[in-house]
């Protein structure tokens, strides 16, 4: 039976790039993040969100809609989604059709998130588009009527397009019954206005902005525009986080994915995570620049570390902070050598740690 998980009235949620570590190939990240899925199941988190980047080797996250089918089912109870769907890569019909489909097979359990951003480099950005434009200004400035498509796309009445004088009815699937809840998200203010003047549910990219978030959270409360679907603003917070029974310890677990942030941020070479005791001997070698650590420095400010207790009141301040009732964290504690390469049983402590001091 599901653990009820309450910190004090702060729901918890978990976002997964299914990471790649140096002891790993795509199956056995896929393999440990349905592990981890299963664990947040069973603790009671509320809901799993998958993102989708492209061509980076510390990442399998690439195709949302595969991954929360497989996810969908080997979990019972827990909603699972997209962190999420970067809609100019992707036909409005197509993204309507899966997640219509996922509803249909899940319903009630799917959340279709929707972000603007590639995901990628403008080479894959161009290749996911066969060649046919990639994400180019036009593809982001028609983001809104996309939105718009995909909406009407999944209501059971579908939509009407026009073609050589006749109105053809396209629909999301010939039955549908249900929508999945359908989330804006963002790291700018873009998103946050839109998602108020649609009145959409909307979430901030904390995790990977870390700067803004106040400021677009009050943009989209300030500027919400009550909708059938929703009559006021919900949102919630995204944040990094290792939990470990030692503080020092998670200190230790946090350095492979700050070192891989690093090199994204600064144009170094990305591959798969490193292992604690390779990042540990990657900073002893000198391999990170000394101009580099207070941008290392500033990227660890901003996640939650720690030991389960002080993990507990950075994710209450956090959410006092910011004014929500749900979290999302994102576990990037990495593995030790020896790991079996199928689990991330340090990602799962994380979950499981912050579900001890929730009870």
């Amino acid at each position: 039976m599901a653990l009820r998980l309450a910190m004090s009235d702060l729901n918890l949620s978990v976002l997964d790039l299914v990471p790649v570590r140096a002891d790993q190939v795509t199956a056995d990240a896929v393999a440990a993040s349905l592990a981890l899925a299963r664990t947040a199941d069973d603790l009671g988190y509320t809901r799993y969100w998958l993102a989708e980047h492209h061509n980076m080797p510390a990442v399998a996250a690439t195709n949302p809609p595969v991954l929360i089918g497989l996810v969908a089912s080997a979990t019972s109870r827990i909603r699972v989604g997209s962190g999420g769907v970067m809609l100019p890569n992707h036909a409005p019909l197509v993204v309507a059709e899966q997640f219509g489909l996922l509803e249909a097979a899940f319903p009630g359990r799917i959340d279709l998130g929707i972000g603007r951003a590639p995901g990628t480099d403008p080479v894959t950005s161009y290749a996911l588009r066969h060649g046919a434009g990639g994400v180019t200004d036009e593809a982001v400035q028609r983001f809104p009527e996309y939105v718009d498509n995909v909406l009407a796309m999944m209501e059971p009445e579908g939509v009407g397009l026009s073609v050589a004088g006749r109105t053809h009815v396209l629909r999301a699937t010939p039955q549908a019954r249900s929508v999945p809840t359908i989330w804006l998200l963002g790291s700018s203010d873009y998103s946050a206005q839109l998602a108020a003047e649609k009145g959409m549910p909307y979430v901030f990219a904390h995790h990977f902005s870390g700067s803004g978030t106040a400021e677009a959270l009050q943009l989209y409360r300030r500027g919400f525009k009550p909708s059938p679907e929703l009559a006021s603003p919900l949102t919630f917070l995204t944040v990094n986080a290792v939990v470990a029974e030692d503080a020092d310890e998670a200190e230790r677990r946090a350095l492979p994915n700050l070192l891989m942030m690093v090199a994204l941020r600064t144009g170094g070479t990305l591959g798969p995570q490193l292992l604690v005791e390779e990042a540990e001997k990657a900073i002893a070698d000198g391999t990170v620049p000394d101009a580099h650590r207070p941008l290392m420095d500033a990227m660890r400010s901003r996640w939650v570390i720690g030991d389960p207790a002080s993990a507990r009141a950075q994710l209450e301040q956090l959410a006092a902070t910011y004014g929500v009732d749900e979290v999302m964290v994102h576990p990037v504690a990495a593995a030790h050598v020896g790991t079996d390469p199928d689990r991330s049983p340090t990602r799962e402590e994380t979950l499981r740690l912050l579900a001890d001091v929730a009870g």
